[in-house]
C-alpha cells in the first residue's frame, strides 16, 4: 500500500519552508512594508513592483472549475519541467534511489534525473508503443520511487492503455507519474477523475499546448493534498511570476475559443494524414491522439534536410530507438499543413 511517509525524502520531510512576505500576511491592506518592494512602482504601464501571489490561489480556483478537481489537489510550476524537477528532489535520494522511463518518450524526465543523480531504469514500450508491463515489474525495487508515463505519449502520439496504466497504479507502492501534456486532443479521458481511487496518482498538465500559452511557462500537476502540500514545500516562493498569473487567467475565461481550435487542430490532422499517405516516400503514418503526428519514411534526413531549405522546421526522430526513419510533425493551420504537402509533394 502507499504511503508517502515512506518514499519521501527524510530532508524534505523536516523541512520547514521558506516563509515569505506574502505567506505571512494574506488579506487586503493599503499600505505593504513588509517586503521590501519598490513603493514607487514599475517603470511600466502595467504595475510589477508587488510579489505575486506565492500560491496562484485565483488561479487555481478557475482551473478547479474547469478541471472538476478541489484547488487543494493543484500544483502550479513554472512550465510541467518545474513539476517534474520538484517530483524528484522530494522523492529521490540521490545517488540511491532510481525511476522507471519508458521510451520512446519526454527527454526531460531522463535530464531531470540526470540533474538530481538519480539512476534511470529504461523499459521500452513494445512495438505497438504500449506498456510492457512483465518488464516494468522486473525492474522495480526497493529504491524505485517513480514511474513516468506520458499519455498522449510524445513522440508517437498514441494514447496508453489505460488498464495498463491502472495495474501499475494498484500494485506499485511508489508514485506514478501520467504526463498529459496532449490530453486535449485526445479521445481518452484525463486521469484527473482517477485521483480520489489513487493516492500514488500524480497527474500533469500544461497551458503550453491547447491553451496557447507556451511562452507563459504555466505548467500543472494534479494529486493528493499530501503530496501537493510537499511540492508546495520544495518550490520557489514566487515560482509563477505575476505577468503569467493574470494572464493565465484571463485566457481560462475563454474556453469556447480554445475548444474550437481543438476542433480545428484534429480534423486538420485528419486531413494532414489522408493526404501524406498518398506520398511514395510515407512508409507509415501512426496513430494520434495528439496535435502531432509521427510518420515513418524511407529518408527521414532528407526529407528534413529538404523541409528546412524551403523554411518549414519539423523534428527528426529517426535517432530515437522505436522511432527509426520517422519525423514528428506538429498540426498547423490549414495554410501552414497546405504549405508542407505542396513543398513535400515537391520532393524526389
Amino acid at each position: 500500500m502507499f504511503d508517502i511517509n515512506k518514499i519521501l525524502r527524510p530532508n524534505i520531510k523536516n523541512l520547514v519552508p521558506y516563509s515569505s512576505a506574502r505567506d505571512e500576511f494574506k488579506g487586503e491592506a493599503s499600505v505593504f512594508l513588509d517586503a521590501n518592494e519598490n513603493a514607487y512602482g514599475s517603470p511600466l504601464e502595467q504595475q510589477y513592483n508587488r510579489y505575486p501571489d506565492p500560491l496562484q490561489h485565483k488561479v487555481k480556483l478557475r482551473l478547479s472549475e474547469i478541471k472538476g478537481v478541489p484547488a487543494r489537489n493543484i500544483f502550479l510550476g513554472n512550465g510541467s519541467d518545474e513539476a517534474i524537477d520538484i517530483l524528484f528532489r522530494a522523492f529521490c535520494n540521490p545517488g540511491i534511489d532510481n525511476v522507471i522511463l519508458v521510451p520512446p518518450t519526454y527527454g526531460m524526465y531522463e535530464v531531470s534525473a540526470n540533474i538530481n543523480d538519480v539512476a534511470t531504469k529504461k523499459v521500452h514500450l513494445t512495438e505497438e508503443y504500449q506498456l510492457n508491463l512483465e518488464g516494468i515489474a522486473e525492474v522495480i525495487d526497493e529504491h524505485t520511487k517513480l514511474i513516468f508515463i506520458c499519455s498522449p505519449n510524445n513522440p508517437t502520439g498514441n494514447s496508453i492503455n489505460r488498464d495498463d496504466i491502472e495495474t501499475l497504479l494498484a500494485n506499485f507502492n511508489g508514485i506514478v507519474v501520467v504526463d498529459e501534456a496532449y490530453i486535449n486532443f485526445s479521445r481518452q479521458k484525463t486521469f484527473i477523475q482517477e485521483l480520489t481511487e489513487y493516492a500514488n496518482l500524480v497527474v500533469l498538465q500544461t497551458l503550453s499546448k491547447a491553451w496557447g500559452l507556451a511562452a507563459l511557462r504555466v505548467g500543472m500537476a494534479f494529486a493528493s493534498q499530501e503530496i501537493v502540500e510537499v511540492m508546495n514545500k520544495v518550490k520557489p516562493p514566487y515560482n509563477i511570476n505575476e505577468a503569467s498569473q493574470q494572464l493565465a487567467l484571463q485566457a481560462l475565461q475563454n474556453t469556447d475559443l480554445v475548444n474550437l481550435w481543438i476542433k480545428e487542430t484534429l480534423a486538420q490532422r485528419d486531413n494532414l494524414v489522408l493526404q501524406l499517405k498518398n506520398l511514395e516516400f510515407v512508409v507509415d503514418i501512426y496513430p494520434s491522439d495528439a496535435n502531432f503526428i509521427l510518420v515513418k519514411t524511407t529518408d527521414p534526413n532528407g526529407i528534413y534536410r529538404f523541409l528546412v531549405e524551403h523554411g518549414i522546421i519539423v523534428r527528426n526522430r529517426t535517432s530515437v530507438e522505436l522511432c527509426e526513419g520517422s519525423l514528428r510533425i506538429t498540426i498547423g493551420t490549414p495554410d501552414e499543413n497546405k504549405k508542407l504537402l505542396e513543398t513535400l509533394q515537391q520532393y524526389r
